[in-house]
This record gives C-alpha cells, sequence and structure tokens, in this order.
C-alpha cells in the first residue's frame, strides 16, 4: 500500500477530515471531481499527493469516500474491483447504511462515519459503526488516524442517524446562534468585531464549563441568573421566541431528512 489513507472527495466535511488525519499520518492521497478544491487541499498539505479515484482505491490501507449520498453506491460499485482485501472502505454519507456499503464494494471490511467540520480544528465529533469484517486491528488503526480529529464515538448504527442529526448538522445551529448574539450586541452599540470575538468565546467558555464541570446545563444557566437580574430577563426572551423548541426541531428536521436520503 502507497497510502495509509485516501479521500475521494475534500469538500467542506471531506477536506476537515483529510486534514485531521493529515496530522497523524501524512502519507495520504486526495482527488476531488473539482480540480480548485483538491489543488486548494494539496497547496495546504504538501506531503500528500494527487491521484486518480482508481490509484487511490487501489493503494490505500483506508478508502475515505466523502462523496454525496445520491451518489455513493454509484461510486463503491464502481471501485469495487480495484479494491483490495487489505483495504478499509470508510463512508460518510447520511442515510446509507453500511450493508448498502457491504453490497456495493462486495466486502464487509468497512466503517460508517459521521463526522463535523470541527475536525479540522482538532474538536469534532467522529460517530462510527464498523462492518461484519472489520478486524480489531483495523479498527485500532482506524482510531489512530483519528486521533486529532476531536472526540471519536463507536455508536449503533441503528443511532447513528438520530446522533448525527446533532452532532453533524449541529455546528451549523451553533454558528447561526453566534451571529444572532454578536448581532444583538450590535444593536446595543458593540462594534461587530469585538461582538464577534465575545460571541465565540463566550459559546467556546460555556461548552467548556460543561465538559470540565460535569454539570447538566440547567445548573449551570441557574448559576448565571441572578434573582430580579438582567441575565433571566435574556432567559425569559429566549423562552418567549421558542428558542428550545427551535432548538429541537432543527435537529428533528435533519434526523427527519436523513431518513429520507436513505430511501
Amino acid at each position: 500500500m502507497r497510502f495509509e489513507a485516501g479521500f475521494i472527495g475534500v469538500g467542506n466535511m471531506g477536506g476537515a477530515l483529510a486534514s485531521a488525519v493529515y496530522k497523524s499520518s501524512p502519507d495520504l492521497a486526495v482527488c476531488d471531481k473539482s480540480a480548485a478544491k483538491a489543488d486548494a487541499f494539496l497547496a495546504a498539505h504538501p506531503r500528500a499527493e494527487a491521484a486518480d479515484q482508481y490509484t487511490i482505491a487501489r493503494e490505500s490501507h483506508f478508502l475515505f469516500l466523502a462523496v454525496k449520498p445520491n451518489v455513493i453506491l454509484s461510486v463503491a460499485r464502481s471501485l469495487a474491483d480495484y479494491i483490495t482485501d487489505d483495504t478499509v472502505v470508510v463512508t460518510m454519507a447520511a442515510g446509507v447504511p453500511l450493508a448498502d456499503i457491504a453490497d456495493a464494494i462486495e466486502t464487509g471490511r468497512c466503517i460508517r462515519i459521521m463526522p463535523n467540520t470541527p475536525c479540522a480544528a482538532e474538536e469534532g465529533t467522529v460517530l462510527y459503526s464498523v462492518g461484519s469484517d472489520v478486524t480489531p486491528g483495523d479498527e485500532a488503526a482506524f482510531l489512530d488516524l483519528m486521533q486529532f480529529s476531536g472526540m471519536v464515538d463507536k455508536i449503533d448504527e441503528k443511532l447513528i442517524d438520530a446522533a448525527a442529526a446533532l452532532s453533524g448538522c449541529g455546528p451549523a445551529f451553533v454558528y447561526m446562534f453566534a451571529e444572532a448574539l454578536a448581532d444583538g450586541a450590535v444593536r446595543c452599540g458593540l462594534p461587530r468585531d469585538k461582538a464577534m470575538r465575545y460571541a465565540v468565546q463566550t459559546i467556546y467558555g460555556s461548552a467548556a464549563m460543561m465538559k470540565v464541570s460535569g454539570k447538566h446545563p440547567g445548573q449551570l444557566k441557574d448559576e448565571v441568573c441572578s434573582p430580579g437580574g438582567t441575565t433571566i430577563e435574556g432567559v425569559l426572551a429566549l423562552e418567549e421566541h421558542g428558542f428550545r423548541a427551535a432548538a429541537a426541531a432543527a435537529v428533528t428536521a435533519a434526523y427527519d431528512k436523513t431518513a429520507k436520503l436513505g430511501k
């Protein structure tokens, strides 16, 4: 095997994950239907190589298929004859189960993952389920590759779509929240650059508090709300505008869409 990892697709998600893998093993190859995306990745990761999809399939220990759900099975079938017995195929297409991938590549030596874009900053979430022919050695090598991606968690495949509706789609929801917080501060007179910096740090610090303290977020919220104070006024304003319901609805809408993609 020439490459420890090969990526077919280095768009927003594929590129983010490939960046994390590069930190663990720069011995990787990439291709993308967009030459501009492949060139941009290679420029930022000088030890990576460009190769066509068939070479990547034949020469990669871990073959990452970072393509859209509507084409992943056709791509997998087109590569089946090039995949060797030493290859582990890793897919990240929402709604496409391991069984379908295994049928397409004619082997159960495959891993299904649902990552998110913060993997590029070593603060991502990678959910994964393994196929029937994945060995403990395969899994250990995969985890080594993922060591700079953030939190990596094995999950029953029947739960992966629900979990990914939170972790995979959630960054977009958080970015919207950060932008909205900054907009509110700008409305109150704060310069835009400072508003964005403070919004980002507030979210980052709040997440760290939840992670480090282990406290329920409701308890942490109560600890910020002084009786008759300013924070409880803001909390009630969020409640009046359906903040919790909107956040929960965003996750369930993403999950429902995933179910449709798999059909």
